[in-house]
């Protein structure tokens, strides 16, 4: 399997054996609790790197989805790397700001990530799956990593998230209105494999079953009709059919029928086929609603319309808290995270995010259990200041139901 190289990666591929065991202490002040355990959401300050070594006495194998948002390393972020590992070069970099100047910003960010991304693999369950969000600065870097890490084997999806509902016209070149999540599961199933993750279905849509109707008062209910025809000639499926009217129909040049003869025959007698009202149009067969899936597959491109875009996500930031006080420069829509949950998890499952930011993670879960009455638990991990005032406090509000607040509760940093 081809591997990625880069500056640091024989210094850092075993680092997170080297990080000392830390015990996490519940601020008297804001737990009910003065344990840690499976039973709680967690809001963990500091560098999460530690916050994830701390973690595994009480949490590996028992997270079922991982979210992580890691900086995109763009150069604008100017991000520090903070991790003490023993190499004289890393030593050098510790406590530099990596920006667009850093010609080492790369293997900085690698050395940053793979680290946590193994202690991760760790944390997840056996039938869990990891999703992270990145950009073409990194993307086909974090892919490599991956397969290092998680095993090629265990990729599942390159996910494109619609980020921006319109066209920026000053830009250079193309419009970037995209983003990538990239989705690992820590065992994907293969074959007579019984263990590993399983993406659930997604739940249907009312404007999905407005497709479904009954205009020929067909005892089995409402139905929707589906093409007889594919684009390419299969003899099995190249023969004559004449509908009740008495038209004559042969697939076009080129194309042939989607089930051979027999079957076409089966379907006619079954009253599945359907000719238009009029009985004169081109044969297409009846799809009952009953008898379809009780969701929906996930699909690999999601549209702004379905999930939320950028824009989605900072109003929701300024709702909870003020029009002046989101330091955030793309946080992620609310709808994003509650679609990842509802792809990835039951209504009992541990969600972690390690680059937790604004909380949306945790917004997402509380939302999603009120909705549909699950007991799901998250855990965040957030080492900036705002972890307490921001972050926490989001949790804190929604769980109240407080739609908005003054500026001055983030200055004071409430508790």
């Amino acid at each position: 399997m081809p591997t990625l190289h880069f500056k640091g990666k024989t210094f850092v591929q075993n680092h997170h054996l080297a990080v000392k065991y830390h015990q996490l202490v519940p601020k008297k002040e804001l737990s009910l609790t003065d344990k840690v355990s499976l039973h709680d959401n967690l809001i963990i300050q500091g560098d999460n790197l530690k916050a994830l070594k701390a973690l595994l006495p009480t949490y590996a194998g028992k997270v079922k989805c991982i979210y992580i948002d890691p900086p995109y390393n763009t150069g604008n972020e100017k991000w520090v790397y903070n991790d003490n590992v023993n190499s004289p070069m890393i030593q050098e970099w510790l406590g530099s700001t990596v920006d667009k100047e850093d010609l080492t910003r790369h293997d900085k960010w690698l050395c940053m990530m793979m680290p946590r991304l193994k202690l991760l693999r760790e944390l997840l369950s056996e039938d869990g799956a990891i999703f992270i969000s990145c950009d073409d600065n990194e993307q086909h870097r974090l892919r490599l990593i991956l397969d290092e890490v998680f095993g090629s084997q265990n990729f599942i999806q390159n996910i494109i998230w619609q980020k921006k509902f319109s066209p920026q016209n000053d830009a250079k070149y193309f419009s970037d209105n995209h983003d990538f999540i990239i989705c690992y599961a820590k065992n994907k199933i293969e074959g007579e494999q019984k263990d590993g993750w399983i993406r659930n279905l997604l739940p249907r849509t009312e404007k999905m079953d407005e497709r479904y109707s009954n205009p020929d008062k067909d005892k089995r209910g409402d139905w929707s009709s589906s093409d007889m025809l594919r684009k390419e000639v299969q003899e099995t499926g190249m023969f004559e059919i004449i509908t009740p009217s008495g038209r004559v129909c042969n697939p076009p040049p080129g194309t042939s029928w989607r089930v051979p003869e027999y079957r076409y025959k089966e379907l006619l007698k079954d009253e599945r086929i359907w000719f238009g009202k009029d009985g004169n149009g081109v044969p297409r067969i009846k799809r009952f609603k009953s008898e379809v899936k009780d969701g929906v597959v996930p699909i690999s491109i999601w549209l702004h319309s379905e999930v939320g875009h950028n824009q989605d996500a900072s109003k929701e930031i300024k709702e909870i808290f003020s029009e002046d006080s989101n330091p955030f420069a793309t946080p992620k829509p609310v709808k994003l995270l509650k679609h990842i949950i509802k792809i990835a998890t039951n209504e009992n499952d541990i969600i972690l995010d390690s680059f937790s930011g604004s909380g949306t993670t945790a917004h997402a879960v509380l939302e999603l259990n009120k909705e549909d009455g699950g007991n799901r638990k998250f855990i965040l991990v957030e080492m900036e200041d705002y972890a307490n005032t921001i972050t926490a406090e989001r949790v804190r509000r929604v769980i109240k139901g407080v739609k908005t607040a003054k500026s001055d509760l983030l200055k004071k940093g409430t508790g």
